[in-house]
Order: C-alpha cells, then sequence, then structure tokens
C-alpha cells in the first residue's frame, strides 16, 4: 500500500516505513546521477574509494536496486560529492520526486517544501536555527566591506587621475562614501565578532583585507611602563 493510502485515512501499520521512503529517494536520485554522468557502478565506487571513503560496487547496486538494508549518512556525504551534488539533493531530489515524507507518518508535502524546512532556509515556528543566522549577516557583512574596499580603492585612483577640479571633487566624494561604507561594515562585524565568542562560538575567519576588525591582542610578555 502507498503512501498516498495513508493520506486518505488507511491504517498506519499498512504503510510503508519512511526510512524506505528516503532510501528511495536517495537510492533513485544516485541512480538518475550516475546515469547522467554517463558512469557505471563501478566508476562510482571508484570515485568513492579516490574520496577516502570506499563504497563497493555490489553495495552501490544493491542500494539503487532497493536490496541495502541500511544507508549511512556518511555514505551519503561521499556519493553527493563523486555525483557533484550536495547531500540535500539526494534526500529530496526536487522535480524528480514530486512528493516525500518529511518524518514518519506524516502526510506527504511537496519536495521541494521539504528541502526548505530541511535547509532551514523556510522557518518552522519554534525551531532553534541556532547561530545560522548569525554566520549568514557575519557572510554578507564582509561582502559589503570587501566590496567597499575596492570601491575606495577605485575612487582614490580616479582622485589622482582627475584631470579637473570638479572630476577631483567628486571623485573625492565617492572615496570618502565607500570609505565610510568600510568602516561601518567593520564596525558592525566587531560587534558580531565579539557577541559570537561571548555565546561560546568561534567566528568564521576573516579574509586579509579585513585583519584590523579585530582588536589586536595585549601583549603579555610586555609589562607595563607603571610597573617598571
Amino acid at each position: 500500500m502507498t503512501q498516498d493510502s495513508f493520506d486518505d485515512g488507511s491504517d498506519e501499520d499498512d504503510v510503508p516505513e519512511w526510512v524506505d521512503r528516503i532510501k528511495a529517494n536517495v537510492a533513485g536520485e544516485v541512480r538518475r546521477r550516475r546515469k547522467e554522468m554517463g558512469w557505471s557502478a563501478q566508476e562510482l565506487a571508484e570515485r568513492c574509494k579516490e574520496l577516502g571513503h570506499p563504497i563497493p560496487r555490489n553495495v552501490i547496486a544493491n542500494m539503487e536496486s532497493g536490496r541495502r538494508a541500511n544507508l549511512p549518512l556518511v555514505d551519503v556525504m561521499v556519493l553527493a560529492a563523486a555525483l557533484e551534488t550536495y547531500p540535500v539533493c539526494l534526500i529530496f531530489p526536487v522535480g524528480y520526486v514530486e512528493k516525500t515524507q518529511e518524518l514518519p507518518f506524516q502526510h506527504l508535502v511537496p519536495t521541494w517544501e521539504a528541502l526548505r524546512r530541511f535547509t532551514g532556509e523556510e522557518d518552522v515556528p519554534g525551531y532553534d536555527v541556532g547561530l545560522v543566522p548569525d554566520f549568514e549577516l557575519h557572510a554578507s557583512l564582509v561582502r559589503t566591506a570587501i566590496a567597499a574596499l575596492e570601491e575606495e580603492e577605485r575612487a582614490r585612483f580616479a582622485t589622482k587621475a582627475a584631470t579637473s577640479r570638479a572630476e577631483k571633487e567628486e571623485a573625492e566624494r565617492q572615496r570618502v562614501k565607500y570609505a565610510d561604507q568600510a568602516v561601518s561594515a567593520k564596525y558592525r562585524l566587531r560587534h558580531l565578532r565579539r557577541d559570537l565568542r561571548e555565546e561560546g562560538a568561534t567566528p568564521p575567519d576573516l579574509p586579509p583585507a579585513l585583519g584590523d576588525v579585530d582588536p589586536s591582542e595585549p601583549d603579555t610578555d610586555t609589562i607595563p611602563e607603571e610597573r617598571l
């Protein structure tokens, strides 16, 4: 009996396991993607081995045919990398599986919606998103600061290359504008990174151009003059 029958009110015991549906999603998408790339199961197995996590050809064949009993997460991760796609695209094959389940005994939902909730792109009331929004903001501020610094440098060059007073003044106005944008983004980054550390988290690495965002560490080997 199919999951559609469960949606119509049939007995739960007649419904295929949710696990089987997820495994079928992955198996079908692995097979589709493998054939799209023109690979045999053996070639896919060899690629998985190259990535450092061997998955034998017979295991891949059994998975694709539905005979494999389990499907470890690590296998999904390596298969996705081998097939040059994302793990979530194997679990929720948007466009190839119309509807799927997110949890056992739940009604079928559009695969696209399930994927968006799985990745956190769609908010679920009451769910804790952790520090994901903070890291997204961090990435946005880094892009803003880098772009502003690049534009400031172009404006500085334009100021030097100006052939008239008007051109020079306009270029200088642009330079100041972008310099202010860079300072503002760096200021917000500094405070965001401080808040992340106070949460016990490690902020992302900064590009060299933003090396002045974090306050410099005090030199513990230097004795303050007043104590000499």
